[in-house]
């Protein structure tokens, strides 16, 4: 099956690749600021589990954001295959085979886009819930193609101890103290050994948030901002 590619408008262009090993459903779309500057990286958007995350390149907050930082966004669709344990994200372990899948959406999204420096612009990676889960699993996958990562109150993860190259990537991580005990404890706890190991990283602890988004995507701009301006 050869996987679907098209224009949805001028600058909207969507991709849906075929089933993988660890993913039943991997389709994204693609946006880029109308902008003769060349694109800088590209925001991926990660939502939580099996949720269809395409329509956030349309929201305005990122799309001023990638304006301002002549950046593209991609969202994300990844779905599972049918298995035991459905509340265990098996596409999150981007080694498995999802994370290639989004490397190869990059790659056909920016000849699309006729955008070509992008195929291998450097990442940041949003997500929450499932999401964050994901980023974190890609990085520890494939650390050179992330300019920076966000970890966001998941539960379920694959990789304890990142890999050196990992942890020199600038990530950081949302906890809500309100939030089911578990996914508090998996959190912290692999930010605390990679943190004793050297990661360049941050936690932020939410005394009042639980499980929901709350204010993590505007602290997330901030910190992708940041990481940029160390860039230029």
């Amino acid at each position: 099956m050869v996987p679907e590619a098209f224009a949805v408008s001028e600058h909207i262009f969507d991709v849906e690749t075929p089933p993988g090993p660890n993913f039943a459903v991997a389709a994204f779309r693609w946006w880029h600021p109308p902008s003769p500057e060349a694109l800088r990286g590209i925001v991926v958007l990660m939502p939580g589990s099996n949720a269809d995350g395409r329509m956030q390149v349309e929201d305005p907050f990122w799309q001023d954001f990638a304006r301002r930082h002549s950046l593209a966004l991609i969202g994300c669709w990844f779905k599972d295959h049918t298995h035991e344990n459905m509340n265990i994200e098996e596409y999150a372990a981007a080694r498995d085979g999802s994370g290639g899948a989004l490397l190869d959406a990059v790659n056909r999204l920016a000849k699309l886009a006729a955008q070509p420096e992008a195929a291998a612009a450097p990442l940041l990676l949003w997500g929450h819930s499932a999401g964050g889960e994901f980023n974190y699993e890609f990085v520890c996958w494939n650390p050179a193609r992330v300019a920076a990562f966000v970890v966001n109150k998941g539960g379920y993860y694959f990789t304890h101890l990142a890999p050196a190259a990992t942890r020199a990537v600038p990530g950081l991580f949302f906890v809500g103290a309100k939030d089911e005990p578990f996914r508090i404890q998996s959190i912290q706890g692999i930010f605390a050994v990679n943190h004793r190991a050297g990661a360049d990283w941050k936690l932020v602890v939410g005394p009042d948030a639980g499980h929901e988004v709350g204010n993590t995507r505007e602290l997330a701009a901030q910190f992708f901002a940041e990481v940029l301006s160390r860039c230029r």
